[in-house]
C-alpha cells in the first residue's frame, strides 16, 4: 500500500513539475521502506535535471490521498503530517524515495482496514483490457490451452483490481466457455490427483509460453519448497496464530523453519516492506500481461511472513504472542487471502496436521 502513495506522490509530482503524466517505474532498493523510480527517464530528455524537478517538487509534498475517491480502499486514514523522510536523485537520474519507520509500522493497521480490498488501487485507471475467454482452464484438452486461458482471465482480474475496466466479453466468447470440454485430459487428471488450487497456482506462476507438462506428484507435496502448498501454508501459519489467540487452546503449526534472507534486515521489517508493495505488484503484473510475476510475488511474501512469525519466538510459550506479532499475522493473513484470491485459490484457515508431514 505505502508504494501505491509513493507512486500517487511521484504523480502530483511529476504535474507539479509541468510534465506529462508517465509511470513511475517504482522498483524496491532492498531497503525497506525505501523505493526507486525511474519516471524520469520517461521524458526523452537528460533524466539528471528532470529528476531534479520532479525532486523539488516531492519535497514539498507528502503522501496523503485528498485526490483520491473516498470509495478507494487503498487510501486509508492518512494524516497530514509529513510521510516522506527523505527523497533524492540517485545514479543517472533515478528518484529515491525513504518513508519513516512510522509509516511501515502503520501498515498492518491499514491493511486490517481494507481487508480484501487490499491489493486495490487506481493504477490503471482509465485503462480498458480486453474480456478473457470464459471458458474453464482446469477443463481445457492440454496444458498450452489451460496456461493460455488462465493467464488472460488473470491479467483481466489482477487488472481490474488495479483499476482498470474489464471489457464485457462478446457472443464468441460466451459461446466457448459453455462447450464442454473432455475430461481425460492431463489437466483434468493432475486436477484429481493435486487438487484444483495446486494446479491453478501452479499453472498462474508459469511463465509466458507453451507450459511443461506439470507434475502433480511434485505440486501435491505439502513441503515449504513446493510453491503449491507454500503460499497456502503461510497463510494457514499467519490464521493459526491468531486462532491461538484468540482461544489460547490451540498450538500454531510449525512445521517450518524461516528462509534466510540476504543480509541481516529484521524479518518483521522484511514484511512489512514485502507488503508495502501488495497492489503496486497486482499493478505491475497486469500491466505486463504476466500473473506469474505476482504469483512469485506471493511466495516471496510468504516466505517472509513465515521468518517474521518464527523469528518472534513461540506463540505457546508463557507470555504469548504480543500485540506486534499478532498484527503482523493478521496482515500477512489479510494479504495472502486477497493475493491468492485474485488467482482463483483458496486460502485455508487450517491444516490438518497430516498433511504437514
Amino acid at each position: 500500500m505505502i508504494s501505491s502513495d509513493v507512486r500517487r506522490a511521484i504523480g502530483r509530482a511529476v504535474a507539479a513539475a509541468g510534465l506529462e503524466p508517465a509511470d513511475p517505474g517504482l522498483r524496491p532498493t532492498g531497503t525497506p521502506g525505501q523505493y526507486a523510480s525511474s519516471v524520469a527517464f520517461a521524458f526523452g530528455e537528460p533524466p539528471g535535471p528532470i529528476a531534479a524537478r520532479i525532486v523539488a517538487s516531492l519535497d514539498s509534498t507528502d503522501l496523503d490521498s485528498t485526490d483520491l475517491d473516498s470509495t478507494d480502499l487503498d487510501s486509508t486514514d492518512l494524516d497530514s503530517t509529513e510521510r516522506i523522510a527523505r527523497v533524492e536523485v540517485t545514479g543517472p537520474g533515478f528518484i529515491t524515495i525513504t518513508v519513516p519507520p512510522e509509516v511501515l509500522a502503520d501498515l498492518p493497521g491499514r491493511i486490517a482496514a481494507a481487508g480484501p480490498a487490499c491489493t486495490a488501487s487506481d493504477a490503471l485507471r482509465g485503462l480498458t483490457v480486453p474480456a478473457p475467454p470464459l471458458c474453464d482452464p482446469l477443463a481445457a484438452p492440454g496444458w498450452k490451452e489451460a496456461g493460455t486461458a488462465l493467464a488472460a482471465q488473470l491479467t483481466a482480474r489482477l487488472a481490474a483490481a488495479a483499476g482498470a475496466t474489464v471489457a464485457l466479453p462478446g457472443f464468441a466468447e460466451r459461446s466457448r466457455g459453455s462447450a464442454s470440454q473432455p475430461s481425460g485430459s492431463d489437466v483434468a487428471a493432475a486436477v484429481a490427483f493435486a487438487g484444483p488450487d495446486a494446479v491453478r497456482f501452479a499453472l498462474a506462476r508459469a511463465v509466458p509460453g507453451p507450459p511443461a507438462a506439470i507434475d502433480p506428484r511434485i505440486i501435491a507435496r505439502h513441503v515449504p519448497d513446493n510453491p503449491a502448498y507454500a503460499v497456502r501454508y503461510a497463510h494457514a501459519r499467519a490464521a493459526s496464530e491468531l486462532r491461538w489467540a484468540a482461544t489460547s487452546h490451540e498450538t500454531a503449526i510449525s512445521h517450518e523453519t524461516a528462509t534466510s534472507h540476504a543480509g541481516s534486515l529484521p524479518p518483521r521489517e522484511i514484511l512489512l516492506d514485502a507488503l508495502s508493495w501488495l497492489p503496486e505488484r497486482v499493478a505491475t503484473a497486469a500491466r505486463r500481461g504476466r500473473p506469474d510475476e505476482f504469483a512469485r510475488y506471493l511466495e516471496e511474501l510468504a516466505s517472509a511472513t513465515i521468518a517474521a512469525l518464527i523469528s518472534a519466538g513461540d506463540p505457546g510459550s508463557a507470555a504469548g504472542p504480543g500485540t506486534d506479532r499478532l498484527s503482523l499475522a493478521d496482515a500477512a493473513r489479510t494479504g495472502l487471502a486477497a493475493g491468492l484470491g485474485l488467482l482463483g485459490v483458496s486460502a485455508p484457515d487450517r491444516l490438518l496436521a497430516e498433511e504437514q508431514s
